[in-house]
């Protein structure tokens, strides 16, 4: 279960980008069509095609959804990781990969409390499982793996 939330987490935080150019669920041109001309000899009604229809991983999946794919959480991780690698030396310590973790928590479930001793708990046994060459650190590929183990 808390593999799937950061998988959630981290499909979540790599989608700003996507959710700045999609209208929101709650936007009313999403859930009520608007009404179509009566079709004539003349002009028939517009078939849907692929140009019209948006692609359905452009909307961030919901808590139900499958998980994202391993070549997604590739993907994100490639994407995020120097943002949490703050000493750039291609690896993340306990202290950056517990401060990303923080964020996929709260944005899995922003009434936790990412300071709580319980959640530090979940992040020390995260990393140690994340940590697969047991050097201290955690790069791209074992992130990766990781991540994906709940895919």
């Amino acid at each position: 279960m808390l593999k799937q939330m950061l998988l959630i987490g981290a499909a979540a935080v790599s989608f700003p980008a996507l959710a700045q150019t999609t209208p929101p669920a709650s936007d009313p041109a999403m859930t009520e069509p608007a009404p179509a001309p009566a079709p004539d000899s003349a002009n028939p009604a517009p078939t849907p095609d692929a140009s019209t229809t948006p692609p359905a991983s452009s909307q961030p999946a919901p808590s139900g959804a499958a998980a994202a794919s391993p070549t997604q959480i590739a993907q994100i991780v490639e994407q995020e990781f120097p943002t949490y690698d703050g000493d750039k030396n291609g690896d993340l310590n306990e202290a950056e990969f517990g401060a990303w973790m923080k964020k996929l928590r709260a944005a899995t479930d922003p009434s936790t409390d990412v300071e709580s001793a319980e959640v530090k708990t979940w992040i020390g046994q995260a990393f140690a499982s994340a940590d697969g060459d047991k050097s201290g650190a955690v790069n791209k590929t074992e992130l990766t793996g990781f991540l994906s183990r709940g895919a």
